[in-house]
């Protein structure tokens, strides 16, 4: 994967001298560019390089998440729109197109009301 992203520099900056082209981890991959035309030249290009290895992109699970742009114009992959979506889980954590982060923090505290309240019994018991 690092042949596939490290030769095109169209990512997000992340320090002074540090550019973010993409997260990746296992087979997860996310890429990050700023422009329609960078993350469309990113996606043929990992999907060509994939494909000369004998890896294919599953384009059904394949998602685009557009933040703070107006270009409505889609992503395709070998003739195929990906969807686009307005938020999407990236290693457990809530990724979404304002940018903030109140679906994660309520997505976390449900998940600690379902942990007290199935505790709730085991306190109450005498």
């Amino acid at each position: 994967m690092k042949t596939s992203t490290s030769e095109r520099k169209h990512g997000i900056q992340w320090k002074a001298q540090n550019q973010l082209d993409d997260l990746d981890f296992a087979d997860d991959l996310a890429l990050l560019s700023h422009t329609h035309e960078q993350i469309q030249m990113k996606s043929s290009h990992i999907a060509a390089v994939s494909g000369s290895v004998g890896l294919s992109i599953h384009k059904g699970k394949t998602k685009v998440l557009k933040y703070d742009t107006e270009n409505s114009n889609p992503i395709t992959l070998d003739g195929k729109t990906l969807e686009d979506v307005e938020s999407f889980t990236y290693l457990e954590s809530i990724i979404d197109k304002q940018g903030g982060s109140d679906a994660e923090v309520k997505t976390r505290i449900g998940k600690a009301r379902a942990g007290f309240l199935q505790l709730k019994n085991i306190w109450n018991s005498k």
